[in-house]
């Protein structure tokens, strides 16, 4: 899940939003959106997860995945949709049908009130200064992976760095000469 932390973290936020045709609920009046910090945004490039939502769920086969959509109305996302304008890109299948869309806009994000994450709040959405494109989702992915990679070369590079001490006190240690009784 995205983390945005300090005073203003959570405003003016560009954001994309990836709604599939298939993600309405049974009574149509909720679509489940993945909302996600844009990659370009100056909050996203240190980001592991941009998603606003993230939640860990074990499937019935036993792998683990991550759930990262939000339900919101239908009348949340035409807001989405009102403030993306023309910034939008179709999500194709492997055949090439349209099955969602991508929505770039910018908004002020709060703590979900039900249910883990962060969410949009609708009322403050505006166009993004962004542009999206048949490469967003690719580069969001790209991004976060590079975050995940500078993550773990500082963590290694810390456990290097704090590993000559121990080595260090450790021969200190067996050098210490023990008084001996007589």
């Amino acid at each position: 899940m995205a983390l945005l932390k300090g005073p203003g973290a959570m405003t003016g936020v560009n954001l994309i939003a990836i709604a599939y045709k298939k993600g309405f609920t049974s009574n149509g009046k909720s679509q489940y959106a993945d909302i996600q910090l844009d990659a370009r945004d100056l909050r996203g490039p240190k980001q592991t997860n941009l998603h606003l939502k993230s939640d860990r769920v074990q499937g019935e086969d036993g792998k683990v995945r991550y759930n990262n959509g939000a339900p919101y109305s239908t009348g949340q996302i035409e807001e989405i949709a009102r403030a993306a304008g023309p910034n939008t890109e179709p999500i194709l299948d492997k055949d090439g049908n349209e099955i969602g869309t991508i929505y770039g806009f910018k908004g002020n994000v709060m703590p979900a009130t039900r249910g883990t994450g962060l969410v949009v709040n609708t009322k403050s959405v505006e166009a993004s200064e962004f542009k999206v494109d048949s490469k967003t989702l690719d580069n969001q992915l790209a991004s976060m992976r590079a975050a995940r990679k500078a993550r773990a070369a500082a963590k290694e590079s810390q456990a290097q760095a704090s590993a000559p001490e121990t080595e260090r006190e450790q021969a200190a240690e067996v050098e210490v000469d023990q008084p001996t009784v007589d």
